[in-house]
């Protein structure tokens, strides 16, 4: 009897995944709690509680990429899975987030410019993680551009822009900012307006942001450990103490990093070798003309 020709399957691996659905199901608690949550009601309280869920999200996305790599269980199922979690945990709740916590009227022109605001940002956050897709399929066959990727990111990544909004909008609800200045709703939500449209932007921008990777610290190795425990004992120390304020200063900080190297860039000039690796990128946007359009 001939061989019975079996078709090929590919593996989908378990344990990558699962962190993966874990992460997407944090991004949805926070949607749908949001969406439960009255006009008006959202407080410090709630907005603590969605962003530490969010944070867990954000440590799934980082762990399910590391695992995978690390039992080489790497698959375009778990890619194209990886950037739907994200498109919705960090794309769309940050979005809801705002938008419940502004309890803005239904109508209004501040409504309507928090609304468009939010969807800007969303729709970054989505073109963020196509490109990002592209460019992880493009480096498969070119190993120099796998090897500068590894150094930056070309545009904010979609976890670091969902820290920055949600990071501000904890900071301007908490009872720290209501110490040091008392602003109204209207002015807040022009703040956070602004927040979606700037942050939106980086996502999409061909700005190069640094990644942890490319961190090198040449330093004694007691010095180091000495360094690590008392940077750790600090920052715990404020996040239990200070949270919305630690927050917000190291995802804006990595946000002023990235635009500080790329003015000092800039001011640098091209001629020179000084901050090379953070010039931005050309846009890639090819346009095809047939005869006849070249033509007219």
């Amino acid at each position: 009897m001939p061989d019975i020709i079996k078709p090929k399957i590919k593996k989908i691996y378990l344990l990558p995944n699962i962190i993966t659905a874990f992460g997407l199901s944090c991004g949805l608690f926070v949607i749908f709690k949001m969406c439960m949550t009255g006009v008006g009601e959202v407080n410090e309280k709630i907005l603590n509680s969605v962003t530490g869920i969010l944070l867990l999200a954000a440590l799934a996305d980082l762990l399910d990429g590391a695992i995978a790599r690390v039992i080489k269980a790497e698959s375009e199922f778990g890619g194209l899975f990886d950037s739907l979690a994200d498109a919705i945990s960090f794309g769309v709740a940050p979005s809801v987030i705002v938008l419940k916590s502004l309890s803005a009227h239904p109508g209004s022109q501040l409504s309507f410019f928090a609304t468009m605001a939010a969807m800007i940002y969303t729709l970054c956050g989505v073109l963020r993680l196509v490109r990002f897709s592209v460019s992880a399929h493009a480096e498969k066959d070119d190993a120099e551009l796998a090897k500068a990727n590894k150094k930056h990111f070309t545009g904010l990544p979609i976890p670091a822009a969902a820290a920055a909004i949600m990071s501000l909008t904890l900071f301007l609800f908490s009872d720290e900012f209501a110490f040091l200045a008392d602003l109204s709703l209207k002015t807040k939500a022009w703040l956070l307006i602004g927040a979606l449209l700037i942050i939106g932007y980086c996502m999409i921008s061909r700005w190069k942001f640094p990644s942890v990777k490319s961190l090198n610290m040449r330093v004694a190795s007691f010095r180091l450990v000495c360094m690590i425990v008392i940077s750790a004992v600090f920052i715990f120390y404020g996040i239990l103490s200070y949270f919305s304020i630690i927050f917000l200063i190291l995802s804006w900080g990595y946000v002023l990093i990235a635009w500080s190297l790329a003015v000092l860039r800039v001011i640098a000039g091209r001629r020179t070798r000084v901050f090379e690796e953070f010039e931005p990128e050309p846009d890639d946007l090819d346009f095809d003309f047939d005869e006849d359009s070249k033509e007219r």
